[in-house]
């Protein structure tokens, strides 16, 4: 399946409070995207809480851009890697 980096912007910041409820809240997106044949893998989040990279795993960019809209999370770019590891080239 493919892999896809999202850049997202949070002007007022990020907020999932780091109990029960933003636990809930994050089960909650997995479960939404998935009706789209998206995966979360994991993602980064800046300092500040302005800006958060996910990396995702989905069927193309329009899955991801339609489980965006479903989850309310807003997306500057969305990009299709791959992955590089280091300890291959041994």
């Amino acid at each position: 399946m493919p892999r896809y980096v999202i850049e997202r912007r949070f002007p007022d910041g990020l907020a999932i409070p780091a109990n029960a409820d933003g636990a809930a809240a994050c089960l909650n997106v997995v479960d939404r995207i998935a009706e789209h044949g998206v995966h979360w893998v994991h993602s980064y989040v800046s300092d500040d809480k302005r800006s958060m990279y996910c990396v995702y795993d989905g069927p193309n960019a329009e899955a991801i851009r339609a489980a965006a809209r479903d989850t309310d999370l807003p997306i500057e770019r969305i990009t299709k890697v791959s992955v590089l590891d280091p300890h291959f080239h041994h």
